[in-house]
């Protein structure tokens, strides 16, 4: 019979490991309690990745206030002790985990989230968060089959890290094809996505860089760089500008197309949230590279 006393005192971490999102590793734990933990350093690591940050501090951005609860997610903070050291962990319930990616991402649709920082940080919470829910559901079917007592120990964790690498992948591409998705949705496109017409470029220019920046709009018709295959406006903007701010805005537009049931919807709420008036689309920009 086990000695009881070789275990410290409940809860303690029963089974620790090391969950890998992406390039970063998180400390993960299911305690004598069977609740499931993320450490909350890792959490912020796996988010932010920043070592050593601050949960709250990530938790008490103004625009995630209509999203998530800060006082409920760090009163469900728990502390464990780690068996066969005299060190204590605290962490966060996994399903909480999921909840903060879901706030940050909730907020980006909304356009709520005013820096650039909080809008990478809203990035990297929905290629996580799609990535879970994706090895989640391949977890679900291995245990329906009973192919999980068939599958090797970190089959997940490998398929886990490929999907947040093909996310990553989609998310840096300037214009990604969730755009092109959502404006054939809405703009009710029955054609391929590679075919689609010429005039969603004046959509780009009024959604995307007049958004953005009318000025930027502007100087992009006035100088427009001479034709050359495979030459775009994103591609020019990259040593005029600057991208970063660019991509992160197209996901806003992404996130936002995604509540929109038609185009002009789009056009009002995009208008909305950056201050803006819809351009007249027949008559701006009437010639455009795509």
């Amino acid at each position: 019979m086990a000695d009881d006393t070789s275990f410290p005192e409940s809860p303690f971490a029963k089974y620790p490991g090391e969950l890998h999102l992406g390039a970063t590793v998180v400390d993960c734990y299911v305690l004598d309690t069977k609740e499931r933990v993320i450490s909350l350093g890792a959490t912020v690591k796996a988010i932010a990745e920043k070592a050593g940050g601050n949960l709250g501090e990530y938790l008490g951005v103004q625009a995630l206030k209509p999203f998530i609860n800060k006082d409920m997610i760090l009163g469900e903070t728990i502390d464990f002790n780690i068996p066969g050291t005299q060190l204590k962990g605290r962490g966060i319930p996994a399903e909480r985990f999921l909840d903060i990616c879901q706030a940050y991402v909730s907020a980006l649709a909304s356009g709520a989230l005013m820096t650039d920082r909080q809008r990478d940080i809203a990035i990297r919470c929905s290629i996580l968060l799609s990535s879970c829910a994706k090895v989640g559901l391949i977890a679900l079917i291995d245990e329906a089959t009973g192919y999980q007592k068939e599958r090797e120990e970190d089959a997940l964790q490998i398929k886990l890290r490929a999907f947040i690498a093909d996310e990553l992948r989609e998310w840096e591409k300037t214009f990604p094809d969730a755009l092109w998705e959502e404006f054939g949705r809405l703009s009710k496109w029955k054609g391929k996505l590679h075919s689609r017409p010429k005039w969603w470029g004046k959509l780009v220019l009024e959604l995307i860089y007049d958004a953005l920046d009318p000025d930027i709009a502007a100087h992009l018709k006035a100088n427009k760089p001479p034709p050359r295959h495979g030459q775009n406006y994103h591609q020019w903007l990259t040593e005029d500008v600057g991208l970063n701010a660019l991509i992160t805005h197209i996901h806003q537009v992404i996130g936002i197309a995604k509540t929109c049931e038609t185009m002009e919807e789009l056009r009002e709420k995009v208008a909305h949230f950056y201050n803006k008036q819809p351009m007249q689309i027949a008559m701006r920009f009437p010639e455009i590279n795509e």
